[in-house]
């Protein structure tokens, strides 16, 4: 990734980049081989996911899943599945579709866990429907696991494939909408823009998932929002968040 810090690269309080931008399947073709080993954000999202499943049986779909490594750190107990706009190894637990064209299903399944790791900042004008396709995924107790770019970062970059570029507030304004937001924490602590690479900094980083206040916003890379399915609440907590 470029990190072009600049006056142009300011984050909008809200907003979209230009459409024009959404890269297809040539790009993400080439791009997805680098992620082909499990790298620190995915290991940090199989190890959240093996938290909350313990030992029951549970489906998961990864949105955006690239070459699926993520399949090879996740437990026996979790069956995987993924969808991607670039497919290197057809699988029957995998299916290849273009995110932004294609509605986000996997035949008539529901899944205990939705993923989407570094999906949202690529999905410009259509994260609010992209979100309510995942919700219709979920079952009753479901969990969405996504996580988005803190573009209120010290060093304010926009990677030229970004097209949904906004505040933090924004988006996470827009997600509780379809879900109840857990919890949301940063991903990594780190001075510099990007994801921890050290042995000790990576160690470090696994075992913190919290809040920092003050530095937290100014160094966070990435946000983790783990969050329920709707469906899962009673009527009077619906109606408690409808007044409020």
């Amino acid at each position: 990734m470029n990190d072009a810090v600049g006056s142009k690269n300011m984050v909008p309080e809200a907003g979209v980049g230009d459409p024009a931008q959404y890269y297809k399947r040539d790009f993400w073709s080439q791009e997805n081989l680098k992620f082909s080993e499990p790298w620190y954000r995915l290991q940090k999202s199989a190890q959240i996911i093996r938290q909350l499943a313990g030992r029951r049986k549970c489906t998961l779909l990864d949105v955006g899943c690239g070459p699926a490594a993520m399949m090879h750190v996740l437990p026996p107990n979790i069956e995987y599945y993924g969808i991607d706009i670039a497919i290197h190894n057809p699988a029957p637990n995998l299916i290849e579709a273009d995110l932004l064209e294609s509605p986000i299903a996997f035949g008539d399944k529901q899944f205990d866990f939705v993923v989407a790791q570094g999906v949202f900042e690529y999905v410009g004008e259509f994260q609010s429907q992209k979100f309510a396709e995942i919700a219709r995924l979920l079952t009753e107790d479901g969990k969405f696991i996504t996580t988005y770019t803190n573009f209120s970062h010290r060093k304010k970059y926009v990677y030229p494939a970004f097209s949904n570029v906004q505040s933090f507030d924004s988006f996470r304004q827009d997600l509780t909408r379809f879900f109840t937001i857990d919890r949301f924490f940063p991903g990594s602590h780190n001075w510099k823009h990007s994801q921890p690479s050290r042995k000790l900094v990576k160690v470090a980083n696994m075992h913190i998932s919290m809040n920092i206040p003050f530095i937290s916003p100014a160094l966070a890379v990435e946000y983790y929002f783990i969050c329920s399915s709707r469906k899962s609440r009673g009527p009077a907590q619906m109606q408690a968040q409808g007044a409020s």
